[in-house]
């Protein structure tokens, strides 16, 4: 079973508070950039305007999208154009996702789950796997998403578990169900493969 702590009924701002807590415990621990990785989707936008709110040397801050779809940036469907708009603004690099990219081990990987249970593009057809060599991989979701119909682009499961520390936020009693699931290694969905290789400390926000 998955160690991970659960914290219940989380709002916007106390979700914001322990990530701007744990970015502020990086950025003093290293002289260096501190380096994060994010989810895309509805959710996380709104805790990202909060934390951008709090007193932290965002200068210092690297984020890098989970995942993206293939769109051009100025795209609504852009998760990397959204991070931009918020992130750039004050004073953060957002990186592009390309296969090219040499990913680096992030200090805090924070994710969202589908009611499928795939975690970044990661769905259940496209079978990923805790020893893929690549830490960026380009994939096409099976069924597509109705409300956002395109090919991926999305870090791999040794890619986001080469994390310091991982927060999730799951919404909804459906996806909790899910995620509970696969906590307990009762199914073979992509979070729960995630979890299975998972070493680091790991909270959930409900």
């Amino acid at each position: 079973m998955a160690d991970v702590t659960i914290i219940e009924n989380a709002d916007d701002g106390a979700i914001a508070d322990w990530l701007a807590a744990r970015l502020g415990e990086a950025l003093a621990s290293t002289e260096g950039p501190v380096t994060i990785t994010v989810p895309g989707g509805s959710t996380p936008f709104p805790i990202i305007g909060k934390l951008l709110e709090r007193d932290l040397d965002f200068a210092r801050l690297v984020v890098w999208p989970n995942d993206d779809r293939i769109v051009p940036e100025d795209h609504a469907a852009s998760n990397t154009g959204k991070l931009r708009a918020l992130f750039e603004p004050a004073g953060a690099e957002v990186v592009t996702l390309t296969e090219m990219e040499a990913v680096p081990r992030f200090d805090l990987a924070w994710l969202g789950m589908g009611a499928d249970g795939h975690i970044a593009s990661l769905f259940p057809n496209t079978d990923p796997q805790l020893d893929e060599a690549r830490r960026i991989v380009r994939l096409t979701p099976d069924p597509l998403p109705p409300e956002a119909p395109f090919d991926r682009i999305s870090l791999t499961l040794p890619a986001l578990l080469d994390s310091a520390q991982v927060a999730f936020v799951i919404r909804g009693e459906d996806k909790r169900a899910v995620f509970d699931a696969a906590a307990a290694g009762a199914s073979d969905l992509p979070v729960a493969r995630f979890l299975s290789g998972a070493s680091q400390p790991m909270t959930c926000f409900t």
